[in-house]
């Protein structure tokens, strides 16, 4: 039912974008980021942004529209002229956790956008404070099986990919560790390596300085290969066994257009930032960042973003995670 909704809105969208599509881009486009500068997303943007600008022969502009978990940046790419001159960059949680969440989300994730590309995935890593009595991923499961409800972890608040993935591994891993939300990733993290909470799911970037400084101890990464960033760490599913076998929870990041975007407009924007991240140099720098490059159709963005929404929303509900 949702791949037919944007295979409709494709079609119906082909016939006025093609004379509009052949002038495309003729001035600056606006690049909304749905959290603050600094963060994860606002530095995969960034990276992105010049290098697709430059292909397309207009300034990519990112303008950061952040609060509400990424609700308030989502909602306004929903609202504009689906014209070509607004995108926006999607995650996991403007996507699939925040509706799922607040039912009072202001917009729909499948029918007010159109999946573009995914333009990269960054595994998160679990880390621990270097006190904490493990310090290997093996040693780390056996004790908390050991002690169950000892232990707690950091998150950047309830709803965020750090709290999901936990829970996550949690009810596949059959441990149990107690939630500890915080009002964003820094204070998570800064509490973690400070010693007030053990350990966290973080993101590889923002962890990394941390773990080469040794301030953090890394035990393992969430994504379905090992991170060029951290390459000697295992992926939970080749270090977890059976039950975790099938593990892989990246924090992922692509574009997104209004619905109504005329098709051959997306489809431009899709091979033009295909072509910039297919160039060594855009591919260094999203490694750099401990990020994966991505790169796939709109067809295929839009059958992972449905299987993104399948995958966290039962992971929602059992969590108990909800914003009235």
């Amino acid at each position: 039912m949702q791949r037919r909704h944007w295979i409709a809105l494709a079609a119906t969208s082909l016939a006025a974008g093609s004379v509009f599509a052949q002038a495309y881009p003729n001035k600056p486009i606006r690049l909304v980021v749905p959290f603050a500068p600094g963060g994860t997303t606002d530095i995969i943007a960034r990276v992105v942004a010049d290098p697709l600008g430059r292909v397309l022969g207009q300034a990519v502009v990112v303008d950061n529209k952040a609060g509400a978990g990424g609700i308030i940046g989502a909602a306004e790419l929903a609202r504009s002229a689906p014209d070509g001159y607004t995108l926006g960059v999607a995650t996991v949680s403007t996507t699939a956790a925040n509706p799922a969440i607040n039912k009072k989300t202001p917009y729909d994730p499948i029918a007010d956008f159109v999946p573009v590309i995914n333009i990269a995935a960054t595994p998160n890593v679990i880390a621990v404070n270097p006190d904490f009595p493990a310090h290997d991923y093996k040693s780390f499961v056996a004790l908390l099986k050991k002690e169950p409800g000892k232990y707690s972890y950091a998150s950047s608040g309830t709803g965020g990919i750090g709290h999901l993935q936990m829970e996550l591994y949690k009810s596949l891993a059959g441990l149990f560790v107690t939630h500890i939300p915080y009002r964003g990733a820094g204070p998570a993290l800064n509490d973690t390596v400070a010693g007030q909470v053990p350990m966290i799911f973080d993101n590889v970037p923002s962890s990394l300085p941390f773990i080469k400084s040794g301030k953090l101890k890394a035990l393992a990464v969430t994504s379905a290969v090992r991170s060029a960033a951290v390459p000697d760490l295992p992926t939970v599913a080749e270090a977890g066994g059976p039950a975790l076998k099938n593990y892989e929870a990246s924090s992922w990041f692509g574009l997104l257009a209004p619905a109504g975007t005329p098709a051959e407009v997306v489809l431009r924007v899709q091979q033009e930032s295909a072509k910039a991240m297919a160039t060594p140099a855009l591919k260094e720098r999203l490694l750099a960042q401990g990020a994966i490059p991505g790169g796939n159709t709109p067809a295929e963005f839009a059958r992972f973003i449905e299987a993104e929404v399948r995958k966290w929303a039962p992971v929602v509900k059992t969590s108990g995670a909800r914003v009235d």
